[in-house]
């Protein structure tokens, strides 16, 4: 498509984004699957996504809560076979907004960056504001003041080597899965209930009075289900880090999509099953039931593994939403002082002020209520997965068609189904995050029109590295 990929012109002005003799920066390809996997893994945060998110779906659909994130597993599968072709076909820092951009044009490239710069900027301050409840048996820290100190905390982290970093949260993500395994041993070992219950939507007041669950309340939950294993989808934005792309982006994406859906489901259920009443699994307080199976002792322990699994998941994110940002310097978004800025490399190889530019606004948003940038990221991943589906149905045509990568099945089946259902998804969502999400894409789409498009022979210029392009 001659509006989409194309290499940078000479007459454009030089970048810190680029070498000397003009080509693109490439980030050093130092990751195999396992590294890339950890770290992704890591972004996934299961345990992060458990202790934080889940209690929040427990709180408004009891024990319909495993067969709502089941439900978007499902969706989650659909999806990541339109992430495995389109990210082995276009290995680009970029991530989403390069494989579509590349395939269905530079403005639809354009409104998939702005879901993704949405859900890379708020979903780190999402979980870091649950550090201070899992800190409580140690230390009271209000959660916002807490958050702010992850965030700045994984923002130097995310100045350091990647490789280091990789192993860093490899050990983190070890004491994840711990957390995670005793939660489920406990809650398997004081069964209340049948697995039948998990089929039954059931929720309780604090008063103990009962009221069923039924579809329209699984269905308004969905982008917080989605958003539960979201982190799967971060494996491209590593594709120009993992050694031979074209077989590992699908690999690592897969792998921890299969991970992530075990880690969080299996204790999921074990809660369910092993929670005392129906009031107690409503309010959604894990530590409670933790400490009610066995003994303080034990769910202290369970909780600072929680606190240091939040502080992992900020790391990650933060190290992986900075490619974002290098790459849309790299192709030349904003303008050109910003786009300098953003492609700057660090002695480590990392994109420091790309960095910097995740981490602190970040720690800001600790201190906006998280209700809401909970729901405003659950809009933004429905869409951005909506739009990825999109790209996917252009991903065997002109060039494209014979190129090497790997293909999904049941093309273009999945591509269609997986439109319409997050299409319907997106009109149960909460109405005031909508609207929020919708005012951003507004104005982005302003900004495409005002300033990027009257200079797109210079300006959003998607590029890919000269050994990846198809």
């Amino acid at each position: 498509m001659t509006d989409t990929l194309r290499p940078p012109l000479a007459a454009a002005p030089t970048t810190a984004a680029e070498s000397l003799d003009g080509a693109p920066t490439k980030l050093s390809r130092s990751l195999g699957v396992v590294g890339g996997t950890l770290l992704t893994l890591s972004c996934v945060t299961p345990a992060s996504s458990l202790f934080v998110i889940v209690p929040s779906l427990f709180n408004s659909l009891g024990t319909a809560t495993a067969l709502t994130i089941g439900i978007g597993a499902l969706i989650c599968v659909a999806v990541a076979f339109c992430y495995s072709e389109l990210g082995t076909l276009v290995p680009s820092a970029g991530g989403e907004y390069a494989m579509v951009g590349t395939l269905a044009g530079r403005f639809t490239g354009w409104l998939v960056f702005i879901q993704s710069l949405i859900v890379v900027m708020i979903v780190p301050s999402v979980i870091a504001l649950g550090t201070a409840d899992y800190l409580a048996p140690i230390v009271h820290i209000d959660p916002a003041v807490a958050g702010a100190g992850v965030m700045l905390a994984a923002t130097v982290a995310g100045l350091l080597d990647l490789r280091a970093n990789a192993w860093i949260t490899g050990i983190f993500l070890v004491l994840e899965v711990i957390a995670a395994a005793v939660v489920s041993f406990l809650g398997f070992a004081h069964t209340e209930r049948g697995l039948g219950s998990l089929l039954h939507g059931v929720s309780a007041d604090a008063s103990g009075a009962t009221s069923p669950v039924g579809m329209a309340a699984i269905l308004a939950a969905m982008g917080t289900a989605l958003f539960v294993t979201q982190g799967f989808s971060t494996a491209i934005y590593l594709s120009e880090e993992l050694e031979d792309p074209r077989r590992n982006v699908a690999r690592t994406v897969l792998w921890t999509l299969a991970l992530s859906v075990v880690v969080i489901m299996v204790p999921v259920v074990a809660i369910t099953m092993g929670a005392p009443d129906l009031a107690t699994l409503t309010a959604g307080d894990i530590s409670g039931m933790v400490v009610g199976w066995s003994n303080s002792a034990l769910g202290t322990f369970i909780s600072l593994c929680i606190a240091l699994a939040i502080i992992n998941a900020g790391i990650v994110m933060v190290i992986q939403n900075s490619r974002v940002l290098f790459a849309s310097g790299r192709d030349r978004a904003w303008p050109e002082s910003v786009n300098r800025a953003f492609g700057t490399l660090n002695r480590f190889s990392a994109p420091w002020v790309s960095t910097l530019a995740v981490g602190v606004p970040g720690a800001v948003l600790c201190f906006v209520p998280n209700t809401l940038l909970t729901n405003i990221t659950g809009v933004a991943v429905a869409a951005l997965y909506l739009l990825v589906a999109v790209a996917a149905l252009f991903s065997r045509r002109a060039q494209h068609k014979d190129a090497p990568a790997w293909r999904q099945p049941l093309w273009p089946v999945l591509p269609v189904l997986l439109i319409a259902a997050l299409g319907y998804v997106l009109t149960q969502l909460d109405v005031t995050a909508l609207l929020w999400t919708g005012a951003i894409t507004v104005a982005a789409s302003l900004y495409w029109v005002c300033y990027l498009r009257p200079r797109q022979d210079t300006h959003w210029v998607i590029t890919l590295p000269e050994d990846e392009r198809v």
